[in-house]
């Protein structure tokens, strides 16, 4: 079956699609250019809560929802908690970009990423309309799953995050100096 671009907008989920993905992307870019620390962080909770309505609206609403919880709600405090415990300069004049010999390659290897990545999803698909599943998979056998055939994998990631923590903590941490009376 192939799709035509006026069936495709024709469709109201299409619609919906678009509503969620222009302020993701566009979030997306905020985060990479912006020059203030605390601005790129609340710019990546816009882009992860619209990375989070996709997979909702693909009908994945565990992996939506972990996203909410696990990456806006937990990874975000943490970067904002990483900034206030460093006191990283929160200034304008903070020089976070790279010098122009650095930017050109970046982009010219953004750009041919996407052309092989846009190149391979076309070779994959064409025009072709990708079925979709019968039903969703619930959130219940996706538990099960974790907490019988993962759980230990589980436990080793969630004891790997704390060290993380806790090094990140003790290197920003600053200890007086304590200056020789004597």
């Amino acid at each position: 079956m192939t799709v035509t671009f006026a069936d495709w907008i024709t469709e109201t989920a299409n619609w919906v699609f678009l509503l969620i993905a222009i302020p993701t992307l566009a979030g997306a870019v905020f985060v990479v250019t912006a020059r203030n620390v605390v601005r790129a962080v609340l710019a990546l909770v816009v882009t992860l809560a619209g990375t989070a309505a996709l997979f909702m609206m693909l009908g994945a609403e565990f992996v939506g929802w972990t996203v909410v919880l696990v990456y806006i709600g937990a990874v975000i405090i943490l970067f904002l908690m990483g900034i206030m415990i460093t006191q990283a300069p929160l200034t304008r004049k903070t020089d976070l970009s790279q010098p122009m010999s650095m930017r050109a390659p970046a982009v010219l290897l953004s750009v041919i990423l996407f052309g092989v990545i846009a190149w391979a999803v076309i070779v994959s698909f064409g025009a072709e309309a990708v079925p979709l599943p019968d039903e969703a998979t619930s959130t219940a056998s996706i538990g099960e799953t974790l907490f019988t055939n993962w759980v230990i994998p589980f436990e080793a990631v969630s004891f790997v995050l704390l060290a993380a923590l806790v090094g990140g903590i003790s290197l920003a941490r600053r200890d007086p100096v304590e200056e020789d009376v004597g």
